[in-house]
């Protein structure tokens, strides 16, 4: 018989292992390729298509269900990330660098992507429904967790690597050697731990033709769903802002003063990005749900929108200013994360509010794919706006781009209700 492990052994480091592989591809890699001298428009361009797994990643869904349990995909993957984040590693001293890493960094992105899947559906399996509510806090937390040791302590830890060392390849070598390591750990450490629910098993009575069946399904019912024109369109451009400048902010900072940027260090980007970002955005994040819970989302959603939208005058002032002072600098990124974590609040809501009905799950899958498309698209075109118009006007424009932001709210249809808190 199978021991009882309490769910606080797995889930944290479940949660932990979730979120660095997406912090390595998104941030990491920008902040990396920057150091390595890679140019603006390369560096929006080739990681901006590394988004591509999350966007597709509703189509090849029901094939972790298929084959095998979630538990095996789970462990699996940990360990083909902890194996492509060596050959990112292995890579970087050679001549061909960039081409060798761009695609380890996609067989990490493919992998993230399907262990999302299916840690999120191993979550449920492993848990009743009393638990998946007590531990979603705790995995939320564990994931920021992620994100600030990604961000914050990897970045600090390169930038330390890189003035004691004098080399930024090995710099950089040795952070994911060091990262690699840790997900081999996680995948044995897994492959022990994890209960085995009698639930998670491989659907003997699912074959490809259903599957087929029930994608189509999936995609007439979406489509058929009430101002799904105004929904998509709120999906991909209520982002369009952040979209084109979380590809070019961690540049900015690296770039010296004489080309527009603010002479920061490796370790001052991870300490301001990843640490002091990072708190701003979990505080805006919390704050915005307790507004949410108690007014609803129709209540807040333009509150919401000017939070997400105007604090991007913070680097039109960034790039104008160029202060010198940290405290400057970080008073004004904390700002922009903050108004990002209240504002961003009004999107999650509004996914799951459009998702509702039946096939909710693979809908607001869906919904989650069309974010990412939001994402990427913008985020490939950054650098090369950026390089031809510099770092000011982009800025500037970045600014405009909010325009698009309240003009697709302006159409969205909210039921009053949604959101608020329950009152008996």
């Amino acid at each position: 018989m199978e021991v009882k492990r309490s769910p606080w052994s797995w889930v944290p480091t479940l949660y932990v292992a979730e979120g660095l592989p997406y912090v390595a591809v998104m941030t990491i890699s920008v902040i990396m390729y920057k150091r390595l001298g890679i140019s603006n428009t390369d560096i929006a361009l080739y990681t901006g298509w590394l988004y591509l797994p999350w966007v597709i990643k509703p189509f090849w869904s029901p094939f972790v269900d298929l084959v095998k349990t979630k538990r095996w995909w789970t462990v699996t993957m940990q360990f083909v990330i902890a194996v492509a984040f060596a050959c990112i590693a292995f890579s970087l001293p050679t001549s061909l660098f960039f081409q060798l890493s761009l695609a380890a960094f996609w067989l990490v992105a493919f992998t993230s992507a399907t262990h999302d899947i299916a840690a999120d559906g191993y979550y449920m399996h492993a848990l009743d429904d009393h638990e998946q509510s007590f531990y979603v806090g705790i995995r939320s937390t564990f994931y920021r967790i992620a994100t600030v040791a990604g961000q914050g302590l990897l970045v600090i830890l390169a930038g330390w690597l890189e003035t004691s060392m004098d080399n930024i390849p090995l710099a950089w070598t040795v952070t994911f050697v060091l990262l690699s390591g840790l997900f081999l750990l996680a995948s044995f450490y897994h492959m022990y731990i994890l209960p085995r629910p009698a639930t998670d098993h491989a659907a003997a009575d699912v074959t490809p033709s259903t599957i087929l069946r029930e994608f189509a399904e999936t995609f007439r019912t979406f489509f058929a769903k009430k101002n799904v024109l105004v929904a998509v369109l709120f999906m991909l451009l209520y982002r369009l802002p952040e979209a084109q400048l979380v590809k070019l902010i961690s540049p900015f900072m690296l770039d010296p003063v004489e080309k527009g940027g603010l002479g920061l260090t490796t370790s001052d980007v991870g300490f301001v990005y990843g640490t002091v970002g990072i708190l701003g955005l979990t505080i805006g994040g919390i704050l915005g749900g307790m507004a949410a819970a108690q007014g609803g989302l129709k209540k807040w959603l333009w509150p919401m929108v000017c939070a997400i939208t105007l604090p991007d005058l913070v680097y039109v002032y960034l790039s104008y200013a160029q202060p010198g002072s940290m405290f400057v600098i970080n008073s004004c990124i904390f700002i922009e994360q903050f108004g990002y974590g209240f504002g961003f609040t009004a999107y999650m809501l509004y996914l799951i509010y459009f998702s509702e009905g039946q096939h909710k799950t693979a809908h607001y899958a869906m919904c989650t794919g069309f974010m990412a498309l939001g994402m990427m698209l913008p985020g490939m075109a950054a650098g090369w706006l950026q390089e031809t118009i510099g770092y000011r006007h982009f800025f500037v424009w970045t600014v405009f781009c909010c325009v698009v932001t309240f003009v697709v709210c302006a159409f969205l249809k909210i039921d009053p209700e949604f959101g608020k808190k329950k009152t008996s």
